[in-house]
């Protein structure tokens, strides 16, 4: 699994991370430190301004629920850091009594933060809670707010028309390790990139990880800005005009931004717009719960606008998807995703496999697909499936020891054993009837949730994956869910682990409900479902419990309506024997596809090679297969048929491979045509 490192700074303002409208800003809080001019301030106006300046802090996690491989190395951490019970974020300064300011993308951390609420530090090491949230922008940035309790201190003055190329001062919480100031110009203005709207203030006067949210003075020690964010490409940041907050409205919070919102199986965007606002003051925990309320709405309507404007071609919507509807299962119970090509039609996503072993026959394969990691966990013959599924503990240190995660700590890599319990459980069930297991994380170090969606399968889990801050944690549950719809996987075990497995009833997806699959070990096997029958002996092949059986599932059309079902079986003597019989399902193409399709089908039709019951060989090994039979009327024309065959390593008499033939359609029952 992905590295995860230590990370508390972080843009979280309501918006697409992975698209972000203006990718050429960093903000400070983020950004890598830059060359620092000498300050020539005032010396009588430092006392004010250091006294009016303040850090903007969060609460470190005092209880973690991971466990690791061995101690944390904290010691390799500077001694502040590792003795302070705060993380340092951000720059706040007072502009009256009890009056402050900040960015608003700092203060948002806070936002549904596994930490704790914000709060403001003083050069004494004096922490004030924040009583109310009184100004707020999401668009400009910015937001303002009150202290409780707040500490005896001279507000800065503010000049609200500076002039163009004088010195100013940038003043913040430099790599938070004090307030710091540093000189430069006020350069230019360039207006803002959405819609030029205002204009951003741009100066030369450096600033470092930390400095969001301070102010920028004249040579007066008056503020002029609000220092927001820099231009990675340039020696150039950029403040929001002091005048723009003084001005917004009072007792008010306002969203107004653009978004593109994509959802990984189609290349198509939605471009949204969030916009939103609600009365102030408010205190911290409930501006955090009403903006994350109106936040998430909002991204769950830009997801329902991008389905419904591509509906019409949306599998298995739209001329795209007839290939796929007509194409067999590819047998793989590695879970993947369906995409829409740039051609337009819809394919299966390659993904390129890393396999990691556990103990007792078990792994883990993983693939990163899109946006999210996608694994087959195939159980450990020591846990049965109901542990496996009633245990998401067991579930997650599992796939922890198969696919490693570290915690960066220092120069260390420390790799997580456990993450503990979930803090949330539920199920999904998708548009197919298959009844997903939701479990998310919390991992408080990281300010993030490990989202995880878990399909029960014979041998294990097929699963989808995905590490998101708590901030945007609903949005990317959403994506995952809807996803659900678009999942490719095939359905294999060993007979022991199928027994298991059936017997979890309510985690069945609705394609296996009408299935009967019966075994007696070294005696017979019975496969019944509404579309096929077949039994046989161990004098076809024998019958054991490490004989694996495959259900290659596909998407295809079923009177009308597009469903999930089985097109395939496939029994293995053994999971190591190459022997097996299998029984494959074919559609008659319709009129959209190309030859290729009609070739095919035509071949079927005649009962031409390899369907013409004379056994050949192929890579190693000898087949013989036939049509299966299908009970109608001579001169009808059917939409389905089955082939059936049987396979052996080595090569084998043509007499032997007939009988073999003959054993394996004496119960043949194909029961749709």
């Amino acid at each position: 699994m992905e590295q995860r490192a230590i990370r508390v700074q972080q843009d979280v303002s309501p918006r697409r991370r992975r698209r972000p409208l203006a990718s050429w800003f960093a903000w400070l809080a983020l950004a890598m430190p830059i060359a620092a001019g000498a300050a020539t301030l005032d010396p009588a106006v430092l006392p004010r301004v250091q006294g009016a300046t303040f850090e903007v802090v969060i609460p470190k996690p005092v209880n973690d629920p991971l466990t690791y491989e061995k101690p944390l190395p904290m010691d390799l951490l500077p001694f502040q850091q590792r003795n302070d019970k705060y993380y340092s974020v951000g720059t706040a300064f007072a502009v009256g009594e009890n009056r402050y300011i900040t960015a608003g993308h700092v203060l948002s951390i806070g936002i549904d933060n596994l930490m704790g609420e914000p709060a403001v530090r003083d050069a004494n090491g004096h922490v004030y809670a924040i009583d109310k949230i009184t100004r707020f922008s999401l668009q400009e940035d910015f937001v303002e707010f009150t202290l409780k309790d707040p500490p005896k201190v001279a507000p800065l003055e503010v000049n609200t028309q500076p002039t163009m190329n004088d010195v100013v001062y940038a003043v913040g919480n430099a790599l938070g390790t004090g307030i710091v100031i540093r000189d430069g110009l006020y350069t230019s203005q360039t207006p803002e990139e959405e819609d030029g709207r205002w204009k951003w203030m741009r100066f030369s006067a450096a600033a470092s990880p930390g400095n969001s949210g301070g102010p920028l003075l004249d040579k007066d020690g008056k503020v002029i800005g609000l220092v927001l964010m820099k231009s990675p490409d340039e020696n150039l940041n950029y403040a929001l005009p002091i005048d723009l907050v003084l001005k917004a409205p009072a007792n008010l919070a306002v969203a107004d931004t653009r978004g593109v919102y994509q959802l990984d199986v189609i290349d198509n965007k939605h471009p949204g717009r969030f916009q939103a606002q609600f009365p102030l003051p408010k205190s911290f925990a409930d501006f955090s719960a009403t903006l994350q309320k109106l936040y998430d709405a909002n991204v769950d309507q830009q997801l329902h606008d991008l389905l419904a404007e591509n509906a019409a071609t949306l599998f298995p919507q739209g001329d795209g998807s007839s290939r796929l509807l007509h194409s067999g299962s590819t047998l793989s119970p590695f879970p993947s995703l369906l995409h829409r090509s740039n051609t337009g039609t819809w394919i299966i996503a390659a993904a390129s496999e890393s396999k990691g072993t556990l103990p007792h026959n078990g792994y883990v394969s993983k693939a990163m697909v899109g946006n999210q990691i996608m694994f087959h966990l195939r159980k450990p013959d020591d846990v049965s499936s109901k542990q496996l599924y009633n245990d998401p503990k067991l579930f997650m240190d599992l796939l922890l020891k198969g696919a490693p995660m570290q915690r960066r700590v220092a120069s260390e890599q420390v790799r997580i054993t456990s993450l503990g319990q979930p803090s949330e459980q539920r199920m999904f069930t998708d548009r197919y009837q298959r009844h997903w297991q939701v479990r998310v994380w919390p991992m408080a170090y990281d300010n993030s949730e490990m989202i995880a969606f878990l399909l029960p399968v014979p041998d294990g889990y097929a699963a989808m994956v995905r590490v998101a801050t708590t901030r945007h944690a609903h949005e990317e549950a959403g994506d995952l869910q809807a996803l659900t719809d678009y999942v490719y996987v095939s359905y294999s075990g060993t007979l022991a682990q199928w027994k298991e497995y059936l017997a979890n009833t309510a985690l069945l997806p609705a394609a296996l409900s009408d299935i009967a699959i019966h075994f007696d070990y070294g005696s017979d096997f019975h496969y019944q479902s509404r579309r096929l029958s077949f039994a046989y002996t161990p004098q076809l092949q024998k019958i054991d419990q490490d004989s694996q059986l495959v259900l290659g599932m596909s998407y295809f059309e079923d009177h009308g309506k597009v469903v999930w079902d089985v097109s395939n079986v496939v029994v293995k003597s053994n999971i190591e024997n190459a022997e097996k019989i299998g029984f494959n399902r074919h559609i008659a193409p319709s009129d959209d596809l190309d030859d290729s399709f009609r070739n095919y089908w035509g071949k079927i039709l005649r009962r031409d090679h390899p369907d013409d019951g004379v056994p050949y060989s192929e890579n190693d090994m000898t087949y013989i297969g036939t049509v299966g039979s299908t009970q109608v009327a001579a001169d009808a024309k059917p939409g389905v048929l089955y082939t059936a065959y049987y396979g052996v390593d080595g090569p084998r008499p043509e007499e032997t491979m007939k009988g073999k033939l003959n054993l394996l359609v004496e119960k043949l029952q194909v029961n749709e045509h």
